[in-house]
């Protein structure tokens, strides 16, 4: 938890010189400050803002967002935003807190607005930081971005926030926005080619939380977690215990680590299921920098390069 404090107040250190001190973008105008929430949100607005931006990541690489604690520098750097971008859907609540503490009055980005989210059956919500459901209805899953296609409309939404924030470049903005759409549009096709390499019967995996029920959806492949979409809980001894008995009938051979997740639980599930653990995962955070998923795009690429030839056993 240091490494993770210390690394985020690393992403945090730009905001406390003043503004002033940036350097001006090839328009002459000082770049946009925006804030997001996490560091997948933070990189589409890199990817999109380019130099017209810059970004503050309040939950940065390998920093689990699902309970995070906002520092008073986080504040600071939301009073001076021109922009705030959430992920919305419970994800990150606590946004919505620390913004009325600093007093934050400007723009909000939700970059979940205006999608249909997946419901989560059978309690998987329960007791966990996510929205909850009311009346009886199942609570959202908010790890959207899991899809492509959903990722997509996120890169709409944030272009158009840029836009409307930043009107002098609100043409750039949009024009940067129509292009990292179409890298997704055509990262999302080489992910089905992919997938469509492993037989349907061996598209499972296990992970250390559910946070693959958007890609599962999208891709045709089914996750199986010792806990539910938030980190928060530990699975009971029944729960471990039933996963071992699928791994064990299903011969499943994907199972994997998530880079912010404590290893313990599938580290025990896999050695007592006889299963090696087949590497790590990039669920709901990036990797940084000097990682093997620094970007969105980047994450895709790693997960879906080991996903593929573990589900297929070594066969592919």
């Amino acid at each position: 938890m240091q490494r993770r404090a210390l690394l985020a107040l690393s992403l945090a250190a730009p905001w406390v010189a003043p503004r002033l001190a940036r350097p001006a973008t090839a328009q002459g105008a000082a770049p946009l400050p925006v804030v997001a929430s996490f560091s997948i949100l933070g990189d589409m607005v890199r990817q999109i803002g380019g130099d017209a931006v810059a970004a503050h990541v309040i939950a940065g690489p390998d920093v689990d967002a699902h309970s995070f604690q906002p520092r008073p520098s986080d504040a600071q750097a939301l009073r001076g935003a021109g922009l705030l971008v959430r992920n919305g859907l419970g994800f990150d609540a606590w946004v919505d807190r620390l913004a009325r503490s600093a007093g934050y009055a400007g723009p909000v980005a939700t970059a979940t607005e205006g999608l249909t989210p997946r419901r989560l059956e059978g309690g998987h919500g329960h007791g966990h930081s996510h929205g909850h459901g009311h009346g009886g209805q199942a609570a959202a899953d908010p790890h959207a971005w899991q899809d492509l296609r959903h990722g997509r409309h996120y890169a709409g939404v944030i272009a158009a926030a840029l836009a409307a924030a930043d009107p002098a470049r609100a043409d750039l903005h949009r024009a940067r926005g129509e292009a990292y759409q179409a890298r997704l549009a055509a990262l999302d096709a080489w992910v089905r080619e992919e997938i469509g390499r492993v037989p349907e019967a061996r598209r499972r995996v296990v992970t250390s939380h559910d946070a693959f029920g958007y890609f599962a959806e999208a891709y045709g492949v089914r996750f199986l977690a010792p806990q539910g979409v938030s980190t928060d809980a530990e699975p009971s001894a029944a729960q471990v215990a039933r996963l071992i008995r699928t791994l064990k009938a299903e011969n499943i051979t994907a199972v994997f680590l998530e880079n912010m997740a404590n290893p313990a639980t599938l580290r025990r599930l896999a050695a007592e299921a006889g299963i090696t653990v087949q590497g790590r995962l990039y669920a709901d955070a990036l990797s940084p920098p000097g990682g093997p998923a620094p970007s969105y795009e980047a994450m895709f690429r790693h997960n879906v390069g080991l996903l593929v030839p573990a589900m297929l056993g070594g066969a592919g």
